[in-house]
C-alpha cells in the first residue's frame, strides 16, 4: 500500500513541467534555485521556512525561472525512480533471466559454428564434383589428387587471406614445389563473391559491341580475372580494336602476317649476317623462367621463332639479352586460354593442337612487339634507356629513403649493380612469373606503365627490403642479397602493396621532378 501511495505521489508530482522541457527564453543565464520563489517545488516532507515572508508579484523573468527552474534540481526524480523499481523487482526473477540470456546465446553460437562447418564441407564437396566433371571436357585438367600433390609453399600469404574467405584468387597462378600438399586446395576452384562480382563486370564491359578502354584500364589495375585475361592484354596492348565486329578479321589478317614474316626471314637464321643473332637466342632461351615450361623443345622452338623474327624487323637494336624473358608473361596467359590447367608451368604445350600453337605464337609477337615500341631504348646501342632510369631511381631513393641510400654509398654498392636487371627484365627475375603476370595486368593499365611506372615500382621494392639492407655491413653481402631477393613465396597480396606504394610514389613525384633531383 505504501509503495502504491510512492507512485501515487511520483506520477502527480511529474505532472508538472518536464524538465527540460522547451519554454520561450527571456534570459541568458538563470539564477540558482531560490525556496523562497519556488515554494510549490519544495518536498512534501520538508519544514516551511520559519521566516515569513511576503512574496512580491513575480516578474517575466521571474515566471520562466519558476517554469524551469527544475531542470537543476537533479536527482530528486531518479531516487525515487530507483526506489520504486527496487521495491518491484525480484532478485530471483532477474538471476533467472538473464540465466536463459546466456544459454540462449551459448546455444545461438554453437548453431553458427556448426552451420559454417557445414557449409565448409559441402563447398570442399561441390569443388571436387566440379574437378571430375572438368575432367570430362576436351579441355586438360588436372585431377583432384593432382591438384593436391602439387600444391605449393608459395601459397603461404595466400592462405591466411584463404582461411577468411574460404577461397583464393582465381586470378592467381600458384607455384610448383614438389611435396607440398594442401588440404584445401579444392576450396580454392571456388570464386568469392567478390571475385565473382569482379568477373562479371569484366564480362559485361567486354561483351559490349564497343569496349571503353578506359574504363577497361580503371578495372584491370586492380588485376585481372584469369578467365578473360588473355582478351583483355590484347585489347590493353593496342592488338585488337576495341569494336567486337573487327576483333576476328584483325586476328586472322595479324596472324597472317607474322606466319608470312616466318616464312620470309626464319631461313635465313643460318646466313653469315644472321647467325650471331641466332646462335645468342639458343643460348639465352634456356635461361628463362619458368625452369620446366623452357625445357620443352615445342616451346624453344617458338620462342626461337618469335625472337629472331623480332630482331630482324628491329635492326635499329636486334637482339639484346633480356628480351626472351619479355615473351613468357604473354606466352604463358595466351596458353591459359586454351587449357584450363591451374600450372601451366607443368603443361605439355606440344599437347596442344598446331592451329591453337600457331595463334598463341603470333598473339605473343604482336603483343611483345607492341610492349617493346614503348621501351626499345633499353635495347638500342648502350641502352641508354636503361641508363637513364637506374639514375633517376637513384636520385628518387635518396628521396624518399635517405638511410638507404646513404648505406648503399657508404659500402660502395652502385644501384647499376643490381637495378640495371630490375630494368632490363622488368623485374622478372626478381619475382615469381605469376607476381609478374599481376603487375603486368596493372603495367598494361597504366599510362607508359612499362617505361615510366614500373620506376616506382622499382624504387618502392628497393625500399621494402630497407631493414635487411640496413643490417647487412659488407659489400658483398648486401649485393648477393639484392641480387637474390627472397620473393619465392610472394603472391598477389605482396604486388598489390607494393603497387600501391609505387602508386603513391608516383602522385607524390611524377608532376614534380625537382623533388627527386639534387
Amino acid at each position: 500500500m505504501a509503495s502504491d501511495g510512492g507512485r501515487k505521489q511520483f506520477w502527480k508530482r511529474s505532472s508538472a513541467k518536464v524538465p527540460g522541457s522547451i519554454q520561450h527564453v527571456y534570459g541568458a543565464q538563470h539564477p540558482p534555485f531560490d525556496p523562497l520563489l519556488h515554494g510549490t517545488l519544495i518536498k512534501p516532507g520538508s519544514k516551511p521556512p520559519t521566516t515569513p515572508v511576503k512574496l512580491k508579484k513575480v516578474s517575466t523573468f521571474q515566471e520562466f525561472e519558476s517554469n524551469t527552474s527544475d531542470a537543476w534540481d537533479l536527482g530528486d526524480d531518479d531516487d525515487e525512480l530507483l526506489a520504486i523499481a527496487a521495491e518491484n523487482l525480484n532478485t530471483e526473477v532477474v538471476m533467472e533471466t538473464a540465466h536463459k540470456v546466456i544459454q540462449n546465446h551459448s546455444k545461438l553460437q554453437e548453431q553458427h559454428k556448426f552451420q559454417e562447418e557445414h557449409l565448409l564441407e559441402e563447398k570442399q564437396v561441390e569443388s571436387a564434383e566440379l574437378t571430375s566433371i572438368a575432367c570430362g571436357d576436351n579441355r586438360l585438367v588436372k585431377s583432384v589428387s593432382e591438384g593436391h600433390a602439387s600444391s605449393s609453399s608459395d601459397n603461404a600469404s595466400e592462405n591466411s587471406s584463404m582461411q577468411r574467405s574460404q577461397s583464393l584468387p582465381q586470378t592467381s597462378t600458384p607455384p610448383l614445389v614438389s611435396g607440398m600438399a594442401d588440404s584445401n586446395t579444392s576450396v580454392t576452384l571456388a570464386l568469392t563473391e567478390r571475385e565473382a562480382s569482379r568477373l562479371d563486370k569484366f564480362k559485361q564491359l567486354l561483351a559490349g559491341p564497343n569496349t571503353d578502354l578506359e574504363e577497361l584500364r580503371k578495372l584491370s589495375w586492380s588485376g585481372i580475372p584469369k578467365r578473360v585475361r588473355p582478351i583483355a592484354w590484347k585489347l590493353l596492348s593496342g592488338y585488337l580494336p576495341a569494336n567486337v565486329d573487327r576483333r576476328e578479321s584483325t586476328l586472322k589478317r595479324k596472324r597472317k602476317e607474322y606466319f608470312a614474316f616466318v616464312e620470309q626471314y626464319y631461313d635465313s637464321r643460318n646466313d653469315e649476317n644472321h647467325q650471331d643473332t641466332y646462335r645468342q637466342i639458343h643460348i639465352d632461351i634456356p635461361r628463362m623462367s619458368p625452369e620446366v615450361l623452357r625445357l620443352q623443345p615445342k616451346v624453344t622452338e617458338i620462342f626461337e621463332r618469335i625472337l629472331f623474327i623480332w630482331a630482324i624487323r628491329h635492326p635499329a637494336s636486334g637482339y639484346v639479352q633480356g628480351i626472351n624473358d619479355l615473351v613468357t608473361p604473354f606466352f604463358v596467359v595466351f596458353v591459359c586460354e586454351y587449357i584450363e590447367e591451374e600450372e601451366v608451368e607443368n603443361f605439355d604445350v606440344s599437347s596442344l593442337p598446331e592451329e591453337v600453337l600457331q595463334n598463341i605464337e603470333a598473339d605473343s609477337y604482336w603483343c611483345m612487339s607492341k610492349l617493346l615500341d614503348g621501351i626499345q631504348d633499353n635495347y638500342t646501342f648502350a641502352q641508354p634507356g636503361i641508363q637513364k632510369k637506374v639514375k633517376m631511381l637513384e636520385e628518387l631513393v635518396s628521396r624518399i629513403d635517405e638511410q638507404v641510400h646513404r648505406h648503399l654509398d657508404q659500402h660502395e654498392v652502385k644501384y647499376l649493380q643490381f637495378a640495371f636487371r630490375w630494368m632490363n627484365n622488368l623485374l622478372m627475375r626478381e619475382v615469381p612469373l605469376r607476381c609478374t603476370i599481376r603487375l603486368w595486368d596493372t603495367y598494361q593499365s597504366e599510362p607508359e606503365g612499362f617505361s615510366h611506372f614500373h620506376l616506382y615500382v622499382c624504387a618502392a621494392f628497393l625500399v621494402k627490403w630497407r631493414k635487411e639492407i640496413l643490417e647487412e655491413k659488407d659489400f658483398q653481402e648486401l649485393l648477393i642479397f639484392l641480387q637474390n631477393l627472397p620473393t619465392v613465396h610472394w603472391g598477389n597480396e605482396e604486388i598489390s602493396v607494393l603497387l600501391a606504394e609505387a602508386y603513391r610514389l608516383k602522385f607524390a613525384f611524377a608532376d614534380a621532378p625537382n623533388h627527386y633531383k639534387k
